[in-house]
Formats: structure tokens, C-alpha cells, sequence
């Protein structure tokens, strides 16, 4: 049988008769630098898990502080509630308030925290603390006023609302 060139001889694939009855195999031309497929799997695993690291890092960050918009509010609505309670007092206390549901003046509720209001633990609102400061008298363009000073804290968040009560 003739094969290549008509040199007679068995020929094989990815084979190159040099010489008759001498074969030597065809070296492979590939076109990619001589790393071995492994290592390219290796540097993409690497690159993939810094990448999932970041991302994660960043998605941990936002979930972990996901619930702080809650408490924000909630402590929000908490001070506003107080603040409203006793700015509906009178200016002057007639000084014989002795708890919340006697309490006739402003300054009956300075220096009060949140022990002086029970009903926080049945609204669930246990963990929040509360200070509460009403300031002396002074003046404001003329008008006698008190400023009342509620702060609300929950962990890491603090909230302070202030109010005015005027002598009218």
C-alpha cells in the first residue's frame, strides 16, 4: 500500500514518515502558554471565591443592619407619644402629682425614665430606655417657655426629641 508521497508503509494518525520504515509523532501546536489546564482551573476558583467574598461581605453588612430602620421608628413613635403626653400638661404643676396618671405640670415629669412608665413592657417595648429633662423657664421672643427634652434609646440607637411649652 502506498501511503505519503508514495513511500510504501503503514501510516498513523498525528504521524510524520521522516524517514522509511521511522515514525516519529507529531508535536501538538497548541496556541495557549504551557500552563497546565489545572492550573487556569485553580486561578478561576481563586478569582471566583474573592469575588463571592466581596459580594457576601456587602450583602452581610446590609442584612445585619436591616432591622435598625425598625427600631428607629419604633423608638420614634415612643417619643413622640411621651413628648405629646406631657406637653398636653399644664405650664405650672400644682405640685401633687405623684405618678403618671396624677401628674398636672411639665416639670412633674422631669428626671423620669422608663421605669415611670409601666405600660412599655405590654407594647413590647421593654428593651428601650427613656430620659426625659425639662428644662428651667426662659424666654423666647417675650413668651415664658419650658423646653422638655425625651430621649429614647434602643442599643446602638438614640433617639432625642425636644418640645416647647409656653405659658399661655
Amino acid at each position: 500500500r502506498m501511503h505519503h508521497k508514495g513511500v510504501p508503509g503503514p501510516m498513523r494518525e498525528n504521524s510524520v514518515r521522516v524517514r522509511p520504515k521511522q515514525t516519529v509523532l507529531a508535536i501538538s501546536t497548541c496556541r495557549c502558554p504551557k500552563r497546565s489546564r489545572m492550573d487556569l482551573l485553580i486561578i478561576f476558583i481563586v478569582i471566583v471565591g474573592v469575588a463571592m467574598a466581596g459580594i457576601l461581605s456587602v450583602f452581610n453588612t446590609s442584612v445585619k443592619s436591616s432591622a435598625d430602620p425598625m427600631v428607629r421608628k419604633q423608638a420614634m413613635a415612643l417619643a413622640d407619644s411621651i413628648m405629646e403626653e406631657i406637653l398636653l400638661k399644664a405650664y405650672a404643676s400644682s405640685g401633687t402629682g405623684t405618678n403618671r396618671a396624677t401628674y398636672d405640670g411639665v416639670d412633674d415629669y422631669n428626671g423620669l425614665t422608663e421605669t415611670a412608665f409601666t405600660d412599655l413592657s405590654a407594647a413590647g417595648l421593654s428593651g428601650y430606655t427613656v430620659s426625659i429633662a425639662v428644662a428651667a423657664p426662659s424666654t423666647l421672643a417675650g413668651v415664658a417657655m419650658k423646653r422638655v427634652l425625651v430621649t429614647v434609646s434602643h442599643g446602638s440607637e438614640s433617639v432625642a426629641m425636644a418640645g416647647y411649652r409656653s405659658n399661655y
